[in-house]
């Protein structure tokens, strides 16, 4: 089954990691146990070479290798996401065709960190989605990594002059006001989905964001918390977030997130290697037992709660 993202795509698209081996290379028999690892978990979609999926670490033939083995894994059972986003226009439309041509259900794209005028982004933006066609695109709005701050105005430029931008990946941050704003404002409405990490994903859903585009090496939280929601189960679904709430944050961390990311999901057998490619972070004997502690504790809490599954 084939998939094309539109603007009615909502619940969880996590964003999957990259996993090397022990020396660094790319582990294409840990990508096949990973996605079996996400799908089993209920996620909606999958969204690989993200910023958290290492992609600026890849070279222009492991990304194609990733992606290729990736969509061949997945096999069409749910939609993929490719981030595509780099500095030359040129080779970033030329690898979103090639992603689409190989099956993804459509592509990732963030602004380049030169961008600091509405004129500026606008302009950049008009570039690369006239030459992008058809191809239905995620914007990723995520100002604390890129530096570039998209307004609502100039959202709401792009979406109404753009049809094949289907969603924003809202990151903002502080952003809820935004999020707000953009659901209020007339005009063609897009999905959106929301990232860092998933922090503040109870708030978000309450305030009209349709699931979460992010990473945390417990994705069936997201699902449930998600689903709770949909079915008007807002309570219910903040109360499961509240027990993994010091691990997601802990997780969340900037520069180690990452690493803690991948030892978790090696310890719950999702990857082979917890390796980090450089520049990047080691955990050490003190981070292993920190997290030790947390998730033991996110255990006994789980353990003894009576919450109903979605």
């Amino acid at each position: 089954m084939s998939y094309r993202l539109d603007e009615t795509a909502s619940g969880v698209y996590v964003i999957a990691v990259t996993p090397f081996t022990d020396a660094g290379l790319v582990d294409e028999a840990s990508i096949d146990r990973v996605v079996e690892f996400y799908l089993e978990r209920g996620v909606t979609g999958i969204t690989i070479l993200g910023m958290m999926g290492e992609a600026h670490k890849l070279t222009s033939d492991e990304s194609r290798q990733v992606m290729n083995r990736y969509l061949a894994r997945v096999d069409g059972r749910v939609p993929v996401v490719v981030g595509v986003s780099q500095p030359g226009t040129d080779p970033l439309v030329a690898f979103a065709k090639e992603a689409m041509d190989a099956g993804a259900a459509g592509v990732m794209l963030a602004p380049v960190n030169t961008l600091r005028t509405e004129e500026q982004i606008q302009g950049y933006f008009s570039g690369v989605l006239d030459r992008l066609g058809s191809v239905p695109v995620v914007l990723q709005d995520y100002p604390f990594v890129t530096g570039v701050n998209i307004s609502v105005d100039t959202l709401r430029v792009i979406f109404d002059r753009y049809a094949n931008v289907v969603m924003l990946k809202h990151e903002d941050w502080p952003g809820h006001s935004k999020l707000t704003r953009l659901r209020a404002s007339a005009g063609r409405q897009v999905s959106i989905l929301v990232g860092n990490g998933g922090l503040y994903l109870p708030q978000e859903l309450a305030r009209g964001a349709y699931g979460a585009m992010t990473g945390f090496a417990y994705p069936e939280m997201l699902v449930e918390v998600c689903a709770h929601f949909a079915r008007g189960n807002a309570d219910l679904g903040e109360d499961l977030f509240d027990i993994y709430l010091p691990l997601l944050r802990h997780e969340a961390q900037p520069v180690i997130g990452i690493a803690l990311r991948k030892e978790l999901l090696r310890r719950r057998g999702a990857i082979a290697s917890a390796h980090v490619r450089s520049p990047g972070p080691r955990l050490s004997a003190e981070d292993h037992r920190e997290l030790d502690r947390l998730v033991e504790r996110q255990h006994r809490r789980l353990a003894g709660a009576s919450l109903a599954a979605a």
